[in-house]
């Protein structure tokens, strides 16, 4: 943990003001729901909460399942970071931080198929160097809410993504928004 230098009093109603700046750094707007946690020492440690994050386990077996059945690269996002990835770029996505661009793409609902030569092909995340030569991007929806997205890639020149690879995203990610639901 930290320290920020910041110091904040509880309010009569037992509010405490979390500063803009931290706010910013973190990606958290009014109306996100926070986590609160406390340790032995009596610390309160508070979490950006991830409705989408409580799927991972089911999230990383469905990517692997589709991942395995397409031979393409596979992920799951909430609206912070990659929840589950399958294929050969795991470990350039997994638990990195999504890109103003994708979150701003999730929140906007739009289902976006793109090759890298496009203009609206967007980078992933913030240091996004990947190869990928086409993505399909599709937001997850759950109780009117965007939480999250599910994304198909692929760095074989070879392959043109088309209206399989969207309706496979599609499929995806109603599921997904649907097991929240449940």
């Amino acid at each position: 943990m930290k320290a920020t230098g910041i110091v904040r009093r509880i309010d009569d109603l037992g509010r405490v003001v979390v500063p803009k700046e931290i706010r910013r750094t973190l990606r958290i707007r009014e109306g996100d729901p926070l986590e609160i946690f406390t340790d032995r020492e009596g610390e309160i440690i508070l979490k950006k909460y991830s409705p989408i994050g409580e799927l991972g386990q089911f999230a990383k077996q469905y990517a692997e399942s589709l991942a395995q059945t397409t031979g393409q690269i596979v992920a799951v996002t909430d609206k912070d970071q990659f929840i589950a990835v399958a294929g050969s770029t795991k470990k350039e996505l997994l638990s990195k931080s999504i890109s103003r661009e994708l979150e701003n793409l999730i929140n906007e609902r739009e289902t976006l198929i793109a090759s890298n030569d496009d203009k609206n092909y967007i980078k992933l995340t913030n240091d996004d160097d990947s190869e990928f030569t086409y993505q399909v991007i599709c937001p997850i929806i759950s109780e009117g809410d965007a939480i999250g997205s599910v994304i198909i890639l692929t760095k074989d020149p070879k392959v043109k993504f088309g209206d399989t690879e969207i309706k496979l995203a599609s499929t995806a990610a109603v599921f997904l928004g649907r097991q929240m639901e449940a």
